[in-house]
């Protein structure tokens, strides 16, 4: 694998003449400005195409990518076009966008090839307040490409596996661990997100990583803790409890926006308990209803920060947090345990999926229903067949002596988590006090990030 992420992908043999992929997307546009370079291309002499291509790969280098284009017939959408540099070897290139990239058609998610240059695109009309993250990578496997549908599949699943940030694109988002991360593209319109960059000027708090006890589910584990700028507390610190700790206080750099959020007074003081997903957090993600994990932060994390620093032993002031389902378990968590936990901030959180079914179960060629989450199931109510998310309905009971704050960020367009306005009404029906923000863009985290600070200032905010 090189640096940018062409891949020579395994797939089984097939003699037949190869099909084509096409590109048949509804959000599919013209670029303004490759129709225009088309144009260009047909009037020139072939001694010409070299530097039409040449200037054409310079502007890219200055102004990054993806291109940013204005509609005609569209003032409030963009035409956004991803581009990628390829050679004689090149394929096919698969775009993998958080949000736009169907799992279950990645040929719809392919590059064209510009007629007789080294450009490969692919142009969407979006929104202009998208926001989003993306990968590319590069086909470069000899012979011709199978022709038989499911190994067109599994050959596009397995290039899926090697894509990597746009090398063309300035602004990366990183990734978990190793992860080579992604790249970052955000339109003229996306929502601000004025807390996310470092401030020379705000005071600055305290990231310490600690061994915390969780005999509940193992042995000690670490969790990384914020604590606010000194002076800046006049009594017990405000909690916020957050998985992944690593990701959120090492690539990301949470710390800089909980440090501008406090200098600008929009949040009060507060303690950050974010254990790393190698320990316990990992139940976030793999455990059916989370009760461990939730019991393991109720009496176990919250009593150790509780023997160290000055924190409140108000539930009113104690949130959880989490994303995807680490959303849907931090929800739970505060509607288990809400004599600790009054709060939960909640981020496109993720149906439970049941078990996959049996392999003689599943469509011909395809994947399995229950890999793909339905929306069209009111999170609660029973249902656990194959293919069903599971919710069940007893957490949404209202809890003893009156209902929690839930505040809710989720993804207007993806079908992979709830729908927020369902689940904002399920949990107002049952008591509970809930706040609802929807944002235009991939369920990831250069949306959440900022949806973090935004679902802080609603539940801890001044006067919250």
């Amino acid at each position: 694998m090189s640096r940018t992420a062409s891949a020579a992908v395994t797939t089984p043999a097939d003699a037949a003449e190869p099909v084509p992929y096409t590109v048949n997307s509804p959000h599919t546009v013209a670029s303004p400005r490759l129709t225009r370079l088309t144009h260009r291309l047909e009037q020139a002499g072939p001694a010409e195409h070299s530097a039409l291509t040449a200037e054409f790969w310079a502007r890219v280098e200055r102004e990054g990518t993806p291109l940013i284009e204005p509609l005609d017939d569209g003032p409030d959408h963009r035409a956004v076009t991803f581009l990628w540099r390829g050679h004689r070897a090149t394929r096919q290139v698969l775009l993998l966008a958080n949000g736009l990239t169907d799992p279950d058609d990645l040929a719809g998610s392919l590059l064209a090839p510009l007629s007789g240059t080294e450009i490969w695109y692919l142009t969407r009309r979006l929104r202009a307040d998208h926001r989003g993250s993306y990968r590319l990578v590069a086909d470069i496997s000899p012979g011709p490409l199978p022709s038989a549908e499911e190994p067109l599949r599994a050959r596009l699943r397995g290039l899926a596996a090697h894509a990597a940030p746009d090398p063309h694109n300035r602004i990366p988002l990183p990734g978990r661990g190793r992860s080579a991360g992604s790249s970052l593209f955000e339109l003229p319109l996306s929502p601000p997100q004025p807390w996310r960059e470092p401030r020379p000027d705000a005071p600055r708090g305290t990231v310490e990583r600690h061994r915390s006890p969780g005999a509940a589910l193992g042995d000690q584990h670490l969790t990384w803790v914020y604590r606010p700028p000194s002076g800046t507390a006049a009594g017990p610190l405000d909690v916020l409890v957050l998985p992944d700790g690593e990701l959120w206080f090492g690539a990301l750099g949470l710390a800089h926006t909980l440090d501008a959020l406090l200098a600008e007074g929009r949040i009060p003081p507060l303690l950050v308990l974010a254990p790393d997903a190698s320990g316990p957090a990992a139940w976030w993600h793999l455990h059916d209803t989370h009760e461990s994990y939730a019991d393991f932060l109720a009496d176990k994390l919250l009593p150790w920060a509780a023997a160290r620093w000055p924190v409140t032993a108000d539930p009113r002031r104690t949130v959880v947090a989490g994303q995807s389902l680490g959303g849907t378990a931090a929800l739970h968590t505060c509607l288990r345990r809400p004599e600790r936990f009054g709060g939960a901030l909640v981020q496109s959180p993720a149906p439970r999926l049941p078990a996959p079914r049996p392999a003689a179960a599943r469509r011909p060629g395809g994947r399995s229903p229950a890999a793909r989450p339905r929306r069209d199931r009111l999170p609660g109510t029973p249902g656990t067949a194959h293919g069903e998310p599971s919710w069940p309905s007893q957490w949404f009971a209202p809890p003893h002596r009156g209902g929690v704050r839930i505040h809710l960020d989720v993804a207007g367009q993806d079908v992979a988590t709830v729908p927020g306005p369902a689940l904002h009404d399920l949990l107002r029906r049952c008591g509970h006090t809930v706040t609802w923000q929807e944002f235009n863009g991939g369920p990831d985290y250069a949306c959440w990030r900022g949806g973090l600070a935004d679902g802080l200032i609603s539940l801890l905010g001044i006067g919250s």
